[in-house]
């Protein structure tokens, strides 16, 4: 469960980047629509999306270290063994 928390977090703290990086004011507010509302909400979709995409990732990362750690731990058969060709 802690683990989940954490990953969360860091989540979090990557899709905050990305909006910030993502933010008008980078570029003078050259892209500033009319409708602010609809601004904001795409900045808020956003910003969800972008979470659970690094929430996904840091995940998918973890089990592929854990597949990497089983395979490194269990005793290859021994009927190759010499055998380099």
């Amino acid at each position: 469960m802690t683990q989940r928390i954490i990953d969360l977090a860091l989540s979090a703290l990557a899709g905050l980047a990305s909006l910030l990086l993502s933010w008008p004011y980078w570029r003078d507010f050259e892209y500033w629509p009319e409708s602010r509302t609809m601004w904001l909400l795409y900045f808020t979709i956003g910003f969800v999306l972008a979470t659970y995409v690094f929430y996904v990732f840091l995940d998918s990362l973890r089990t592929l270290f854990l597949h990497e750690d089983q395979a490194r731990s269990v005793p290859h058969s021994g009927a190759n063994k010499g055998d380099e060709s």
